[in-house]
Parts: structure tokens; C-alpha cells; sequence
């Protein structure tokens, strides 16, 4: 495994550690509220780190086509489970605003993605 794939999966491994602590889904622990804060802090800042500051940059076309494929599924994934989130707490009558907010950032920064793309190119 070449360093750049090693990278890609190591960011990723400890990003979803981090979001699995974060959570947690089977409360094997109880955190005191200065942990929390910082834990919080640091999933926060190294999402921010792994999703907007950490540039790949395809070296031929067929990197991009594998980027823009990569790209694709996650939209679809991050869509279908927020869908499914939307209507699970719907059926619940207990929907949480932060589910639509979250689908409608993703639609509306694909959208103006797009028409950016299309009128520059």
C-alpha cells in the first residue's frame, strides 16, 4: 500500500473512531463533561480537517474517474441514510430539523456545484 492510500485510510479509520466515541452507541462508557467537550472538539476539528482542508488531487484521468466514482457513492450513501433517518423519525412524529437541514446542504451544494462546473467549463 503506497503512502497516499495508507494516508487516505488512516484519516478515515480515525475519523470514524473518533465519531464512534463520540456516540456511544453502547454506552460502554461515561465521560465527565470536560471529556466530552474535548472529544467533541476533536472529531469537529478533524472533520473539518479530513472533509474541507485535505486536498487529493487526481494525477490522470483515470485517478479522477475513481475520485468522481468515490465522490458519487458518498453523495448516494450520505443521501439514502439521511432519507431513511427523515422518515424513521417521521413515522415516530419526533423528526429532527438537523436531518433536513443536512439533505438540503447536500442537494443544494451538488446543484450549485454542477451549474458552477457546466457555465465554467
Amino acid at each position: 500500500m503506497n503512502d497516499k492510500k495508507f494516508t487516505e485510510f488512516s484519516i478515515a479509520t480515525v475519523l470514524v473512531l473518533l465519531l464512534v466515541l463520540l456516540a456511544n452507541p453502547f454506552h460502554f462508557w461515561m465521560p465527565g463533561t470536560m471529556q466530552m467537550l474535548v472529544l467533541a472538539s476533536v472529531a469537529v476539528v478533524f472533520a473539518v480537517y479530513a472533509v474541507f482542508v485535505w486536498r487529493e488531487r487526481a494525477a490522470d484521468e483515470r485517478e479522477a474517474a475513481h475520485r468522481m466514482f468515490a465522490d458519487r457513492i458518498a453523495f448516494v450513501t450520505g443521501a439514502a441514510v439521511i432519507v431513511l433517518g427523515i422518515a424513521i423519525e417521521t413515522f415516530s412524529h419526533r423528526l429532527d430539523t438537523w436531518l433536513v437541514g443536512a439533505l438540503i446542504a447536500m442537494v443544494l451544494a451538488k446543484a450549485i456545484a454542477l451549474y458552477y462546473s457546466r457555465s465554467r467549463w
